[in-house]
């Protein structure tokens, strides 16, 4: 009579059970903290929403700043210095911010209660929105999130110079369906300071230095593009094409033309766009995609001719390029004139419709 052999596992080798444990007991430890970072931030929001609404809603402001003071006196005796009178009060601006619970309880699963003090001192409630919004979607880290504010990118993005409904709508559609639009991810203008052009360059210079800095370029383009091509050939009858950059976005789920020009925009850069997106929609797009999109990429805008060629229907997308980037103060004031523009656009169509 033969004996069966019995397979016997071999032991798992020391250092490999070592390192299995050891990403074990990581994954629990970010959870860990991922859940204690969601509950104070949810606490906070809770503190603030009493003191608001049972103390300071409808009292004189001298009553009310008595009783934070009292209020934070003794809570710092027991609990220590998180609920000191300057953070007490972060929580009342924190709920009257975000006065939806169901909005916080969205957002507290990506954001920390640091993200939120960057957010409170944005007083316009679409801006802070809108970086809510982008940072629990992209995942931001609070430094990402603070260097976004300081480069303006909400007033940057095409979305900024459209009508408050609609932001609102957008905002909405990413918060619920978490489906990005052309117009939360097409800016205007773009920061290049990266790219370390300085006086004259051409447009080679240009593209060149954008391979060079790919992954800071992606960064400023936005949510969800890849690289796919630089000079990508299109051929056209006998006639031969080359396209600066071609990148795919994931979350429009489009291809995403880019030319670069040096000077101001002109209106033959409309054709030459449009040759191009409709030769990829007809080579290059897959069935499930939706259709390429334009950028132009110029020094400079003709605005009155971008906005007579009616650019936004064919798919194209016209910014300018800033290779520095300027104090503050001069770029708060260009957008500023961007969006008074745009309103005084939007009025005038509303006028030829009525």
């Amino acid at each position: 009579m033969t004996r069966r052999k019995e397979s016997i596992a071999s032991p798992t080798a020391p250092s490999a059970l070592l390192g299995d444990i050891r990403a074990l007991i990581e994954a629990a430890r970010k959870r860990a903290a991922s859940a204690v970072n969601s509950e104070l931030s949810m606490l906070y929001w809770r503190i603030g929403q009493r003191i608001h609404t049972q103390v300071l809603e409808g009292r004189r402001a001298d009553y009310g700043e008595e009783v934070v003071l009292t209020l934070a006196a003794q809570l710092v005796k027991e609990y220590g210095s998180s609920f000191s009178v300057k953070n007490l009060r972060r929580m009342v601006q924190f709920a009257a911010a975000y006065p939806d619970e169901r909005i916080v309880v969205s957002l507290i699963r990506q954001l920390s209660w640091t993200h939120f003090i960057a957010l409170i001192p944005l007083k316009d409630p679409l801006q802070r929105d809108y970086y809510a919004q982008m940072a629990s979607a992209e995942r931001w880290s609070v430094r990402t999130l603070r260097e976004r504010i300081d480069s303006m990118l909400y007033e940057r993005t095409a979305l900024s110079q459209k009508p408050e409904e609609t932001i609102a709508q957008e905002l909405a559609t990413l918060r619920d369906a978490q489906r990005m639009t052309p117009a939360l991810v097409m800016r205007d203008p773009y920061i290049l300071d990266f790219l370390g052009l300085r006086d004259s360059w051409q447009e080679s210079d240009l593209e060149a230095a954008i391979i060079r800095e790919m992954e800071a370029f992606l960064l400023e383009l936005g949510a969800g593009f890849c690289f796919v091509a630089r000079q990508k050939r299109i051929q056209i009858d006998d006639d031969d094409f080359h396209l600066d950059l071609l990148f795919y976005n994931r979350k429009l789920r489009r291809l995403v033309a880019v030319e670069l020009k040096i000077g101001e925009f002109k209106a033959a850069y409309k054709g030459q766009m449009e040759l191009y997106l409709r030769w990829l929609d007809k080579h290059e797009r897959e069935p499930e995609e939706a259709s390429p999109l334009g950028i132009i990429l110029c020094t400079g805008k003709k605005r009155e001719q971008i906005e007579l060629l009616e650019l936004d229907r064919s798919g194209i997308h016209v910014a300018e390029y800033l290779t520095s980037l300027p104090p503050r103060a001069v770029l708060g004031e260009k957008l500023q004139q961007a969006t008074e523009r745009a309103r005084l656009q939007i009025e005038q169509r509303q006028q030829d419709t009525e």
